[in-house]
């Protein structure tokens, strides 16, 4: 498969090196993938006969860029055979650009495409999904909702067969760490400061503090799962910015912990609830989780790693290996 990646920032640097490193793919999957062309923000790097991975990777580290020309992603989608694009450039929850673009000139061109960009999708989900259908390509985006931890597919795959009724998640592991240091001791800030030195806390820090994150991923899960066909703009969200010791203090009486839960059932919410302890939703540091109910299953819960460089690529991994088998059908 020759596959297009648009942004190479940890996600992309992380699955061309998986890529690289996993020789066994082809034997076990029947899969041969060959990067054409990379693009980051300064520009793009393409090479019909494939690019070698392994010099990109160290021209990235060493020079800041892969950079060696200004074609923007949707120009040398149009001019360059290839199968697949993979779109990995921040997500942008006011327009979804330039991913937005990037994955509707791929799909009108026939290109496949594996999104872990949650801003086109929180934006226009359901009428990506239908222009794939219409072009007879395929879009995925497991990447998008837990990382490396396969809720989308669990929920559509695993639960196959039953009417999902209802779910309920921790679905943002940095606003998750924040809250267990708090209920460790530590003040707002002081476990703000923490997640930031660790690197936990987006650029932007409204998308985690503010629960846009969970609210694009929750916008995600209720339109594949429940078929909602809603936006971002329509879940009732609120963050942990207001969450003070006190507040901390009261849940531990109650034998709960404070966390920032997404909602699916009557309404779609994101919002700081009390979670009791012994719920197996109650995760703690980085852990994301997610419930759902079901008509006769009862209530099931997954729970694994939420984002992360290796983690994410494991899941655009995945969704090639499923695009690889749908194909061949």
């Amino acid at each position: 498969m020759r596959i297009i990646q648009s942004g190479f920032g940890a996600v992309g640097q992380s699955l061309a090196g998986l890529l690289e490193s996993r020789d066994d793919i082809y034997t076990k999957y029947g899969i041969r993938t060959r990067f054409v062309a990379i693009s980051d923000s300064s520009g793009t790097i393409s090479d019909e006969s494939g690019l070698d991975t392994v010099d990109v990777i160290q021209r990235k580290r060493q020079d800041g860029t892969v950079s060696e020309s200004k074609k923007s992603i949707p120009s040398i989608i149009q001019s360059m055979d290839a199968d697949v694009l993979i779109e990995a450039t921040p997500s942008n929850y006011d327009d979804g650009e330039p991913g937005m673009t990037n994955i509707t000139t791929a799909l009108k061109k026939g290109m496949h495409v594996i999104s872990v960009n949650k801003g086109p999708l929180a934006l226009a989900q359901p009428s990506l999904v239908e222009m794939a259908t219409y072009n007879g390509v395929y879009l995925r985006f497991s990447g998008t909702v837990g990382g490396g931890t396969p809720i989308l597919n669990y929920a559509k795959n695993a639960l196959r067969g039953e009417r999902i009724t209802s779910f309920r998640g921790i679905l943002n592991g940095t606003t998750n760490y924040i809250l267990t240091n708090m209920g460790n001791g530590l003040s707002f800030d002081q476990a703000l400061n923490d997640a930031r030195s660790r690197g936990y806390v987006e650029a932007d820090e409204s998308l985690d503090l503010d629960g846009w994150d969970v609210a694009a991923k929750l916008t995600i899960l209720s339109n594949w799962v429940m078929e909602k066909n809603i936006t971002i703009h329509q879940v009732e969200r609120s963050g942990i910015r207001d969450v003070t010791q006190q507040d901390i203090q009261e849940s531990v009486k109650d034998n709960c912990a404070l966390k920032l839960v997404a909602n699916c059932s009557d309404g779609i919410s994101v919002g700081v609830e009390k979670v009791p302890i012994n719920d197996p939703l109650c995760v703690y540091g980085t852990l994301n989780a997610a419930s759902f109910t079901s008509e006769h299953s009862g209530t099931q819960t997954i729970i694994g790693r939420g984002a992360g460089g290796v983690e994410t690529a494991s899941s655009i991994l995945r969704d090639l290996l499923d695009i690889r088998q749908a194909m061949s059908k």
